[in-house]
């Protein structure tokens, strides 16, 4: 009755680890690719890319550099762990292990430093606005992203409609030549059901009238405090997601590390086997390269360790990653 052959196991990668990470980083690369993608386009729509120097220009906050940014963080990470893990390519990999553990360490400091400092950061998002409402018309995207906002949060400036008067287009002075003189841009107004059609000239002289009269045609309140309000209403949705951005992080880390520690178990089992294979080599080249005679004499020891050495190859070797020994293997030379 035959047997079946015995098969050692040694270290090996796991193929589940290599490409759920594999596929875990490819969506992110070519999501990062896209945002990319979109910033660069919005830029080249503007001029920007035409004039690099034009991005010093704007004095408020170009939404733009959201996408370039986000993006090409994305596109990087997602390529080393990418490639890395489909290559086995250790330095990738902790590249992206790294750098992605950079980013958690990062979002976790922002997160402590802006809970101790509630104060300060208050006045950061109040100065953030303030300077963001003065560049309102400078930038059609910053312009967009404030309209979306007081419509979002039903709101009027930082603080109220009155923060308006730091745009040159919108300011209640003698000297102000626009149309817009004492007005609000149309996303402050309160919309009516009815209007199928949207009035973008609503806020015109709203703030002519008084407080009162203001409420029936406006929003009043500031964005600031309708963002601390929709913030406190909506914690646990805030909190889960930061949650599971930082659990998806830790996730990408450990996998890439677990992969790694794969990586370096086959090499180091592939070391060891190459030293048993090249010993047992050499010592039947002499029996290869020697006469007829020589041969036949030691017929007997060239059949053993020849024996030996497929055997080696059967049961040790891991295929996948060490059949690269065997290349050469006959090249090895008696000391």
């Amino acid at each position: 009755m035959s047997r079946k052959p015995h098969h050692f196991k040694g270290a090996e990668v796991s193929c589940c680890v290599k490409y759920f990470l594999f596929g875990f980083n490819i969506s992110f690369w070519l999501l990062g690719a896209a945002f990319l993608g979109i910033g660069l386009w919005a830029w080249a729509e503007k001029g920007v890319l035409s004039n690099i120097s034009s991005i010093t220009d704007l004095g408020g906050f170009d939404p733009v550099w959201l996408f370039i940014v986000v993006g090409g963080v994305m596109f990087i990470l997602g390529f080393a762990g990418c490639i890395g893990a489909l290559r086995e390519n250790t330095f990738l990999l902790k590249f992206f292990s790294v750098f992605l553990g950079l980013i958690f360490f990062l979002e976790l400091t922002a997160g402590i430093l802006a809970f101790v400092f509630k104060d300060w950061i208050k006045d950061q998002l109040n100065f953030f606005i303030s300077n963001n409402v003065k560049a309102y018309r400078d930038d059609i995207d910053l312009q967009n992203l404030i309209d979306f906002a007081q419509e979002y949060w039903s709101c009027c400036g930082a603080h109220g409609p009155n923060d308006w008067n730091l745009n040159i287009y919108f300011n209640c002075t003698d000297f102000n030549p626009s149309r817009e003189r004492c007005g609000v841009p149309f996303s402050c107004c309160v919309k009516d059901p009815a209007e199928d059609v949207l009035n973008t000239q609503c806020g015109y002289d709203v703030r002519l009238q008084g407080e009162l009269d203001q409420q029936k045609y406006i929003y009043t309140k500031g964005c600031v405090g309708q963002f601390e309000k929709w913030l406190q209403d909506n914690l646990i949705v805030v909190a889960g997601i930061f949650v599971g951005i930082a659990l998806l992080q830790i996730f990408g880390i450990c996998l890439a590390q677990n992969l790694v520690s794969d990586i370096r178990a086959v090499k180091a089992n592939c070391g060891q086997i190459e030293l048993a294979v090249c010993t047992i080599t050499c010592l039947i080249e002499p029996y290869r390269d020697g006469s007829r005679s020589q041969r036949q004499l030691h017929s007997t020891w060239h059949s053993t360790f020849r024996k030996a050495f497929f055997t080696v190859q059967s049961l040790l070797l891991e295929p996948y990653a060490c059949n690269h020994l065997f290349k050469n293997a006959w090249q090895c030379r008696p000391l």
